[in-house]
């Protein structure tokens, strides 16, 4: 915003000049100037949509659905391989690299799904899966008819080091995170 001239002003700008009238520009010393390097950019989106999440999580009252589990939690870990495998999935030390959502699909459409997914994710060196296979309350009997189904596709398949039942916020009980083998291996 400029300010309008008033007489103090303009007698300030008058001693200004007066004051500053035998000064000299110093010499050019030739250095070099570098542009300053640019900031980072900053996902707003991101934090944004985690305040969100933050929030709502705060103000939604726990249901029946994030209560404890019933003990019907799907955990395997290849023979020859250490606990802390495991541990360390369930903690989410591998970050989720892809999912495959399996609601609505029938046995055989969701095994030839998960091969599907689990060719292609090991052909881009993708370690950590996701895979909602659901709680199977939409389903006859309210009871989850690909669960069990795909904990026995995958522990057939080498690759697959280890699975567990996924985080509540990744899907809980009707989902599981699978790790699988290193590319470099």
């Amino acid at each position: 915003m400029v300010r309008p001239a008033t007489p103090e002003s303009t007698d300030e700008t008058s001693l200004l000049r007066e004051a500053l009238k035998d000064v000299a520009p110093l010499p050019d010393p030739g250095r070099v100037r570098h542009a300053l390097p640019r900031a980072k950019p900053v996902a707003r989106q991101r934090i944004a949509d985690e305040r969100r999440a933050l929030v709502e999580s705060l103000l939604v009252g726990i249901s029946d659905e994030t209560g404890p589990d019933t003990g019907e939690e799907l955990a395997f870990l290849r023979e020859g391989l250490a606990s802390d495998v495991l541990r360390k999935l369930r903690r989410g030390k591998w970050v989720i690299q892809d999912h495959l959502d399996l609601h609505g699909s029938t046995s055989d459409q969701a095994r030839e799904m998960v091969v599907i997914f689990l060719n292609e994710n090991l052909a881009r060196g993708h370690r950590c899966e996701r895979i909602v296979h659901g709680k199977g309350l939409g389903s006859k009997n309210r009871e989850p008819v690909l669960k069990k189904k795909v904990a026995k596709w995958l522990a057939q398949r080498q690759e697959v080091l280890a699975y567990c039942q996924a985080k509540q916020q990744d899907g809980g009980a009707g989902a599981l995170l699978v790790l699988l083998k290193s590319p470099h291996r």
